[in-house]
């Protein structure tokens, strides 16, 4: 059933346990995704975004995000993920995605407050809640030179950027990245603290493939209530794909839909979402 992002990030966030926020962009993702969802009784987010576009046309999948979410036995959020203007995510939400971000982060703090008050000032009469950023979360590169210009999230900006925005859930920047960490991540639990106790909304953890389990439970017993996984779901996709070379193409379809569903089931354990579905 479709669902209401900030209900169940509020829920998480009372709770001390995550929602996990998928990245799905083939049939096979999303398939898998929904057989770990139903399976484990948990509520999920799918979420598509740009970097997705050239593999897929979002007009044309996004139909199939609303139809399985609406039709899956649990609490389902469709979303797009990092938009970078207003007219991507306006698009996103007129085809159906019922929560959006809007990734302002890469620019000056009063910039980013201005872009957000914007999609929150013409969401939320639509009844569509807004993710920000606020420090910046970089893309896949060498960490260690990563950290060197970090943008950590400035917990003593977080009070005013959520009062002025009206955001209803806050991505933050900790020594976190997108794609695979070049080294074991390195991350400042005292700014997760510091922006849990400074602001009410739902604070959320981007580039969450491959930072290790215990940092994950540490970082939702500290605030966190939303965790968005990608890489994860095509390094287990592309696991299944290396081990079934000389199988059918019908069989490897069943057998990546299978892998990404137990990666899926494994992160939607390890964040607590297990059995959450009877929240609603």
């Amino acid at each position: 059933m479709l669902a209401n992002i900030a209900y169940w990030e509020n829920k998480a966030k009372e709770g001390q346990f995550a929602i996990p926020h998928f990245n799905v962009w083939n049939a096979e993702m999303l398939m898998g995704v929904i057989d770990a969802a139903e399976e484990d009784n948990a509520p999920v987010i799918i979420s598509f975004g740009t970097g997705f576009v050239g593999n897929t046309s979002f007009e044309d999948f996004s139909r199939m995000m609303v139809s399985m979410a609406r039709e899956a036995k649990v609490p389902v959020i469709t979303h797009w993920d990092h938009g970078r203007s207003m007219d991507i995510i306006k698009n996103a939400y007129a085809y159906g995605m019922n929560s959006v971000m809007r990734d302002a982060s890469s620019l000056p703090f009063e910039e980013n407050v201005r872009e957000i008050k914007c999609a929150v000032d013409y969401f939320h009469p639509l009844g569509v809640p807004v993710e920000a950023e606020l420090g910046h979360v970089g893309n896949e590169t060498v960490y260690e030179e990563a950290l060197a210009s970090y943008a950590y999230t400035d917990p003593s900006k977080a009070a005013e950027f959520v009062e002025r925005t009206g955001c209803d859930s806050l991505a933050v920047a900790i020594g976190n990245v997108h794609g695979h960490y070049s080294a074991k991540p390195r991350l400042d639990f005292g700014v997760v603290e510091r922006c849990r106790d400074a602001v009410g909304v739902p604070l959320v953890l981007h580039g969450a493939s491959g930072i290790g389990d215990e940092d994950i439970k540490r970082a939702i017993s500290l605030g966190i209530a939303k965790v968005n996984i990608h890489t994860e779901l095509c390094d287990a996709a592309m696991g299944a794909i290396q081990k079934s070379v000389d199988t059918s193409f019908l069989e490897l379809e069943r057998t990546v839909r299978q892998a990404v569903r137990d990666r899926a089931r494994y992160k939607i354990e390890l964040f607590g979402d297990a059995d959450k579905a009877d929240l609603r």
